[in-house]
């Protein structure tokens, strides 16, 4: 799944999509960030390893808030990922 909201972040998602699509998890995490007014971070965090995880589904999200702040949240082992901040700063990963 994906989503974008001008006004609060754009996500996207990989893993066990059912349960990404179910649980409608891209738009609730911009949703906790515009009605609760917490922090992509923390509202990624809730949502990934909270709702998701207790529902059994395994993934991650990439995510980028209006103000250009990259979070990469995921309840498995690993995820490959990359980002490039506003900066040029490039950053990959696969494990925590």
């Amino acid at each position: 799944g994906t989503y974008a909201n001008n006004a609060t972040c754009g996500i996207s998602c990989t893993g066990h999509g059912e349960f990404f699509i179910r649980y409608a998890v891209a738009h609730d995490i911009s949703a906790k960030m515009e009605y609760q007014k917490i922090p992509l971070a923390q509202a990624a965090r809730e949502v990934v390893q909270g709702k998701l995880k207790k529902a059994k589904g395994r993934g991650g999200i990439i995510g980028l808030d209006a103000r250009g702040n990259i979070v990469m949240e995921f309840n498995t082992p690993a995820m490959h990922r990359g980002s490039i901040d506003a900066n040029g700063k490039l950053s990959t990963a696969i494990f925590k």
